[in-house]
């Protein structure tokens, strides 16, 4: 989505975003871990791109969809959580261990 953004490695130097598969990869070669799943999610990654992206934007069928609005629905992935109303005693308040009832002040009013 951003490839211009600059992304920190390690602390040690900074890229592109666009690199950082790339960078990953030679990491993993460095490190002496095997190349080929680097390279598979890589692959899977552009493929899911252009199908969920450059393919529709070019006229073409969303051929690959993700059922995300699904599982957000049904599991509220991303929701508040349900408050259950428990009441919370001023002993808890007192000792810091409750809920942090500071003042609040408007702004520009």
């Amino acid at each position: 989505e951003f490839p211009n953004a600059e992304i920190n490695i390690y602390g040690l130097f900074a890229l592109k975003a666009f690199y950082l598969p790339w960078m990953m990869l030679a990491l993993d070669v460095i490190f002496g871990s095997s190349i080929m799943p680097d390279l598979l999610g890589i692959i899977a990654g552009h493929l899911y791109y252009f199908l969920t992206v450059l393919h529709p934007l070019a006229g073409g069928k969303n051929i690959l969809k993700t059922p995300i609005k699904k599982l957000v629905a049904r599991w509220r992935i991303g929701a508040p959580p349900i408050s259950r109303g428990q009441p919370v005693n001023n002993a808890q308040q007192e000792s810091g261990s409750g809920v942090f009832r500071g003042r609040s002040y408007r702004l520009n009013g």
